[in-house]
């Protein structure tokens, strides 16, 4: 490879590495601590903060407006005014030659309009730096600090539950729905806690493993864990539904506390609950998409559903849920459908209406089947009935709880180690090897860059292990450095030229620097494959650390040997005291 590909290769490698690293600088550096509490906050958590605060600026605007209908807008609010003007273009009108606070009010259709346009912008911008967080390098529990939970499903008792409507046929399918509407329960549980980005999966058969980074308390967590899904269906109160909706878009400012309480109980009746309409949305979470008001009698309980499938409509072929009840079941469903032929039942799983369909017919043969929906939405459906009244009893096997200090005392431990050991190799590279020192030191910054960058670039987690790994690294990259070195220093001592010498040296101690890096890397290969948790991590470091190690002992050092050559024109190379 010529000196002109090398360089340019290195700086395509330097420039890539810099895009993998920016989402980590850009969080761990550029995002402000307040902001990175609000990223990690779970999504419910996102919603309610960013509705509370545009409530809190369409109040000071509407009262800025009130005081002083001239007034020019905050500075804060500047942005307001670009999105007013093309308001007006759209609706026609004249713009204003100057923006004032009441005529920004005006160029929105309504008080919900404008909300939403705030709400947008405070939710664009958390979600935006939890996507930074997401696509940078993580810190693992026992850096970050919080707690790892490992919780038994009782799979067996699940299916004794069922009595006979679990059969051999359908066992091995129904305990598969089962643990995944368990991982989901658990999964809107815990982010509705306000947790920081939780991980739910599962292991095994029957195993959940769940970490949760940050300060959590362990009580609050095991209640969360070991509570059950309900499953209930409602009868909606269309017209308070409508009366409240009404209310909503007129007041939707106050209509809400901070905390996502009503401001004013009184807005529905008292025997109504107000619960929110959820769907799914692109990523499979639970998307809130409107507000219903139900009766707080339940009309039936899930555990009457005996069975559910999908299947499609037979003049529509649209997709349907079609479920079974039990004989008590069947007997109440049909005397609460009789007498509410027209009106609207709702679906509750969780404090969550899951679906909301209109009741056209009594329904008296215990056999239901609901249609409206697209067949995603069916197959969620059919998993919340089939599984969210299963009494699938979660032990927790193990919990270890990690507290934050500990991890800013392993962080602190961790970089004086990085930073003693770097600062030792680099104070020894300079006294043994001289101005060659130089070459190692370079290549060992740039060696660590290349493997945060590559961290970075696969969202890995840093934990202690990891770090270990690291710090294995250093030695095993100034130890390629050493070779090449000495190697330079034996054609010197035959009295060969500076050029003859590097070009030997480096061509000498390729297979030696090749053939332990190569062994090193499969066994890193073979502990990431086979291995979990720490010594994944450590395997992991280490096989990027090998990769990176190679390339910077070979390519980078290189460079700047040809670099003192051919452009400084030295002849001699500082790398011994006893060769001159």
């Amino acid at each position: 490879m010529s000196k002109r590909s090398r360089f340019l290769l290195i700086l395509v490698v330097l420039g890539i590495c810099f895009a993998f690293l920016w989402p980590s600088l850009t969080w761990y550096v550029r995002t402000p601590k307040e902001e990175q509490a609000l990223a990690l906050g779970s999504l419910e958590k996102i919603k309610d903060y960013s509705t509370a605060k545009a409530a809190e600026d369409v109040n000071a605007l509407k009262k800025s407006a009130n005081t002083n209908p001239d007034a020019s807008p905050d500075a804060k609010y500047a942005w307001l005014g670009k999105i007013a003007r093309k308001n007006y273009k759209q609706m026609d009108e004249s713009v204003p030659s100057q923006m004032t606070v009441s005529k920004i009010l005006a160029s929105f259709a309504n008080e919900q309009e404008l909300l939403n346009v705030i709400q947008g912008r405070y939710r664009d911008r958390i979600l935006a730096d939890k996507k930074w967080y997401q696509n940078s390098v993580k810190l693992g529990l026992d850096l970050s600090g919080g707690m790892n939970i490992i919780v038994k499903a009782d799979l067996d008792a699940a299916v004794k539950s069922q009595g006979s409507a679990v059969t051999a046929d359908n066992e091995v399918q129904f305990k598969k729905n089962a643990m995944a509407q368990a991982i989901e329960t658990l999964s809107s549980r815990i982010d509705r806690f306000g947790l920081t980005e939780p991980v739910i999966r599962q292991q095994g058969e029957d195993h959940i493993y769940i970490e949760i980074p940050g300060a959590a308390e362990a009580d609050s967590i095991n209640t969360i864990i070991m509570g059950k899904g309900i499953l209930n269906f409602r009868l909606v109160d269309t017209p308070a539904t409508d009366a409240f909706n009404t209310y909503y878009r007129n007041n939707a400012a106050s209509t809400f506390t901070a905390s996502g309480v009503l401001a004013d109980a009184s807005i529905i009746p008292a025997d109504d609950e107000l619960l929110g309409l959820y769907t799914k949305d692109e990523y499979g979470l639970d998307e809130r998409i409107g507000y219903l008001v139900v009766k707080k009698e339940i009309a039936l309980d899930g555990q009457h559903v005996k069975s559910a499938d999908v299947g499609s409509d037979n003049l529509t072929n649209r997709p349907e849920v079609d479920f079974v009840l039990d004989s008590e079941g069947t007997k109440i469903f049909a005397d609460f459908t009789s007498a509410h032929v027209g009106d609207s039942l709702a679906i509750v799983s969780d404090n969550k209406i899951k679906s909301n369909a209109r009741i056209n017919d009594a329904i008296t043969g215990g056999r239901v089947a609901i249609t409206g929906f697209g067949l995603e939405e069916a197959k969620n459906l059919q998993k919340v009935l089939q599984t969210a009244w299963l009494n699938v009893p979660l032990s927790v096997e193990s919990q270890q709880v990690i507290g934050a200090s500990l991890g800013d005392q392993a962080i602190h431990q961790s970089v004086w180690a990085l930073a003693i050991g770097l600062l030792s190799v680099f104070v020894f590279m300079l006294i043994y090897y001289k101005g060659a020192g130089i070459n190692a030191i370079v290549a060992q910054v740039l060696n660590f860059y290349i493997m945060f960058s590559i961290l970075s670039a696969f969202n890995l987690t840093l934990t202690l292990p990891s770090v270990a790994g690291m710090i294995l690294t250093i030695g095993m990259a100034v130890d390629a450095n050493v070779i090449i070195f000495e190697r330079i220093k034996e054609e010197l001592r035959l009295g060969k030229s500076r050029a003859s010498a590097i070009a030997a040296g480096f061509d000498n101690a390729f297979w030696a620097i090749m053939d332990s890096n190569i062994t090193t890397f499969i066994a890193a290969i073979f502990l990431s494959q086979l291995g979990t948790g720490s010594i994944q991590g450590f395997a992991v470091s280490l096989a990027i650390g090998v990769v990176s190690s190679v390339f910077t002992a070979l390519v980078v050092s290189r460079l700047m040997f040809d670099f003192g050559t051919e452009v400084t024109h030295k002849e001699f190379i500082s790398i011994s005291w006893r060769i001159k």
